[in-house]
């Protein structure tokens, strides 16, 4: 989906961005140029940051030490 129509960024762009190492809506304007001419699609695009870096951290968050699954692991199982 585009998030910024003037210059034409989309919800990929602003993951990728993130996966660079933006963190802020800063970043990602002088970055991508999202937010930076008339505004419009600030709070879309502060959205989309916030979901790719809580998708960011839910991917690198590891599991806690002795942590045992709820489910079977075994072929057994399936």
């Amino acid at each position: 989906m585009y998030v910024c129509v003037c210059n034409a960024v989309t919800e990929r762009h602003i993951d990728q961005a993130v996966r660079d190492g933006a963190t802020s809506l800063r970043e990602l304007r002088e970055r991508l140029g999202v937010a930076g001419c008339c505004g419009r699609c600030a709070t879309c695009a502060r959205d989309c940051l916030r979901s790719a870096l809580e998708e960011r951290t839910t991917v690198a968050t590891p599991a806690p030490f002795g942590f045992v699954p709820s489910y079977s692991l075994s072929a057994e199982a399936i």
